[in-house]
Formats: C-alpha cells, sequence, structure tokens
C-alpha cells in the first residue's frame, strides 16, 4: 500500500513536501514517480526516480522547482514542491512501477491547492 500525504494549502510562491510511504512492500526495486490530475485536465506525471536514485526525471512543467528524493531504509518517497503556482493544484499520486513513467501501483492522492 503507498500512502501520500504532506498536501495542503498554500500561497503562490510557498513551498509543501509530500511523503509517500509504503507499507506491505519493499520499495528499494522500484521506481517511483508522483503523478497528478486537476479537475478537468489530463493526469500529468510530475517526477520519478529510479530504485537507487541514479536516473531522475521531471516533467518540463515543474523542472527546477520540484525535487523528487528517496529514501530507501525509510520506504518512503518524498517530493520537494519549491515556487508553487496556482497550476500546481491538483491531486497528487504516488505510484510505483517497474521503470520511469511506468504506472503499476498506485497509493491514494493527497490534495494540493495553490491560491492566494
Amino acid at each position: 500500500q503507498l500512502q501520500a500525504s504532506g498536501g495542503g494549502s498554500a500561497q503562490p510562491g510557498s513551498s509543501l513536501r509530500l511523503s509517500c510511504a509504503a507499507s506491505g512492500f519493499n520499495l528499494d526495486y522500484w521506481a517511483m514517480c508522483w503523478f497528478r490530475q486537476a479537475p478537468g485536465r489530463e493526469r500529468e506525471g510530475v517526477s520519478c526516480i529510479d530504485g537507487n536514485a541514479n536516473n531522475i526525471a521531471y516533467a518540463d512543467t515543474v523542472k527546477g522547482r520540484f525535487t523528487i528524493s528517496r529514501d530507501n531504509a525509510k520506504n518512503t518517497v518524498y517530493l520537494q514542491m519549491n515556487s508553487l503556482n496556482p497550476e500546481d493544484t491538483a491531486v497528487y499520486y504516488c505510484v510505483a512501477g517497474e521503470d520511469l513513467w511506468v504506472s503499476q501501483y498506485w497509493g491514494k492522492g493527497t490534495q494540493v491547492t495553490v491560491s492566494s
């Protein structure tokens, strides 16, 4: 089971840190991604990191603002989101897959709302 947390309300320009904790399976061997979906918009892949953090990818829309990381000892993946803007408003999901951008196991999402 994957459980995302850390969402909430934020003002433009501020930061939030999302966490994704896994229970029942070991994340070490899985690529982990964050996807998001905003009302009326297609689901978007935000960022991915492979099992040993050697390969990391970002969507162009978040590059330079978001940072993905993982702590395999804690079985947890993080998404540090800086310089938030209203277009970042969405439900954020953590996802496990066999490779970057491959979505096989989805966790429950966490809502992020950016507004002034």
